[in-house]
């Protein structure tokens, strides 16, 4: 099962979220659509994302896991070909509407959820693995999409994109998921697994640690989707060869699956909350490896590196923190609670991050506005951890 969602994860991830960027020039080519508008479709769709997962996450809770994420598979793969045939912006737009509600349904919330009630013992070996594979998702999918485009156009790479999700990612979650976290014969009734799943919901709104925890993630995912977003441009701006950005942008991926490689080869042990502070204090200290680099390769291919890592890593970090600090009952609508202000910061930071560029005439003060952030989220996190040290087992 495990290795079953890990493969549907890399075609999810690699066929709806990484093939964005690459089809963004040859649509303006063709259809003459600005790149502000295509990207406003993307931002849309990060903002369905983060409103449907909360009731995702409940309806996960209630054991509908394996409906939910087959339900999505077939939502991309019918907004892909709708995609693939898209004449207006329009139709764009409606197509980043629906994949909003699929990656809610099939990107890494919803599984951690179901790897969660399926495996309440072990899913932290689980949801690490699972992120390890999906690691490769845009390695694997960036490439393909690229020699698909060139061989057969933007279009026909679409219709083949959908297929995947139908083939591959569809029958995975029909098949290897159950269709109750409850064993057969131990399940309880539906309106008991409501009132508890109700019971942590209110018990996570009343927790100042996932108070703490949703600062944290809102301001982490905000400055990593500012920075990630324009990344290139502010290296162009500094002037910066070709070959060294290049490499800086090609370091991030191997990175992330490094990091995660390492966690799950030596972090077993290791408490989820050290890693957690390695991992908030390592971005901004990233950040300011990039303020102070210049058009250094060295400095800039070691913000790489620590960018990268941090990335990876926080990944499986948003997977287990809450099980860890808070609890497992209601473990999808909580997640999906946490996952709403991040998706929106998601969407609202690449625009911000613009904002002050045109502002400011340069890309110095979105850096240290990056960097400010990323110490919020270190602050948020380590208050989660302080709390959760004060309270004893079953009180947050």
């Amino acid at each position: 099962m495990t290795w079953a969602l890990a493969l549907a994860q890399l075609v999810s991830w690699g066929s709806v979220y990484y093939s964005f960027s690459l089809l963004v020039v040859p649509m303006e080519q063709t259809m003459g659509w600005s790149r502000t508008a295509m990207n406003a479709a993307l931002s849309v769709g990060l903002l369905v994302s983060g409103f449907a997962a909360y009731p995702i996450g409940r309806w996960i809770d209630h054991g509908l896991g394996r409906r939910i994420m087959a339900i999505g598979s077939v939502i991309s793969a019918a907004m892909l070909l709708f995609w693939a045939g898209a004449h207006s912006l329009t139709v764009l737009f409606v197509v980043w509407i629906g994949l909003g509600i699929s990656m809610a349904a099939t990107f890494y919330d919803p599984v951690f959820a179901v790897v969660t009630h399926r495996y309440p013992r072990s899913f932290r070996n689980k949801i690490t693995l699972i992120t390890l594979v999906a690691g490769f998702a845009s390695t694997v999918f960036i490439p393909l999409t690229q020699l698909l485009i060139g061989a057969v156009g933007w279009r026909t790479s679409l219709v083949v994109l959908a297929a995947l999700n139908l083939l591959v990612c569809l029958p995975i979650h029909v098949l290897a998921i159950r269709s109750s976290k409850f064993d057969v014969g131990s399940r309880p009734n539906s309106t008991e697994v409501k009132l508890a799943n109700d019971a942590a919901t209110r018990r996570a709104l009343s927790s100042p640690i996932f108070w703490a925890l949703a600062v944290c993630f809102t301001a982490y995912y905000a400055t990593f989707a500012a920075l990630t977003f324009h990344l290139v441009p502010l290296m162009v701006e500094r002037g910066v060869s070709n070959a060294v950005l290049v490499t800086t942008m090609a370091l991030i991926g191997p990175a992330q699956v490094a990091a995660r490689a390492i966690w799950f080869g030596f972090g077993r042990g290791v408490h989820i909350s050290t890693v957690g502070i390695i991992i908030v204090t390592l971005f901004p200290v990233s950040t300011l490896i990039l303020i102070g680099a210049g058009d250094s390769a060295t400095l800039l291919w070691l913000f790489a590196l620590c960018y990268g890592a941090a990335n990876g890593m926080m990944t499986i970090l948003r997977g287990t923190i809450v099980q860890d600090l808070m609890w497992t009952e209601g473990y999808g609508a909580v997640s999906g609670m946490l996952s709403f202000p991040s998706n929106v910061a998601k969407g609202i930071a690449p625009i911000a991050a613009a904002s002050i560029w045109s502002f400011t005439h340069g890309y110095l003060a979105v850096e240290w506005t990056v960097f400010f952030v990323s110490i919020l989220s270190a602050i948020a996190f380590f208050v989660a951890v302080r709390f959760s040290g004060r309270m004893a087992p079953g009180t947050a």
